[in-house]
């Protein structure tokens, strides 16, 4: 495998770290993310792909992209890498439940063993596990933490634009 090469820049979620390779896009990570990366071989510096990703990731955070054309390579278990892909095909401004998420994997019943795989997805946003919700409707878990996923589903369109934090976090309290 060719060196892994990364860098940090500035987004209005906070500092993302994005790594990649000539193989593609390995990783995004927010500055508190769950479940970091292993870091085996990253280097600190510069490749085409680091550009051209911060490119599209400032054009999503400026409302000028939907969607990411970026060759990809995340790490992962076969099932773990089956319902990553999955996520692309949730259109943006929308969300699905954890069991939808299930059903499109063919996998019903393993609601539980999805949902832990969305939540070690190494590539969020363009592979946009904040698109995956509660069956209630609530937002559930995220690596870059709730704020962050309400952010950026309200960025989309998915949460009303008076609905404000706040009143997630009310709603959410017992």
């Amino acid at each position: 495998m060719s060196a892994i090469h990364y860098c940090r820049f500035d987004s209005p979620v906070g500092p993302l770290t994005v790594a990649a390779s000539d193989a593609g896009l390995h990783a995004i990570e927010f500055p508190q993310n769950r479940h970091p990366q292993r870091r085996l071989g990253w280097m600190p510096g510069d490749h085409p792909l680091l550009r051209e990703a911060r490119r599209q990731l400032e054009e999503y955070f400026d409302g000028q992209r939907r969607s990411f054309e970026l060759p990809l390579a995340p790490q992962g278990t076969p099932f773990q890498r089956e319902v990553w892909l999955a996520l692309a095909d949730i259109p943006y401004g929308s969300t699905i439940s954890y069991a939808q998420l299930a059903l499109r994997v063919g996998r019903p019943a393993a609601m539980r063993a999805v949902g832990a795989a969305n939540g070690r997805n190494p590539l969020p946003i363009v592979l946009p596990c904040h698109r995956v919700i509660g069956a209630d409707g609530s937002l559930t878990g995220f690596g870059g933490g709730l704020p962050t996923k309400h952010f950026l589903l309200k960025l989309e369109g998915a949460i009303p634009p008076q609905e404000t934090a706040r009143d997630l976090f009310a709603a959410a309290s017992p």
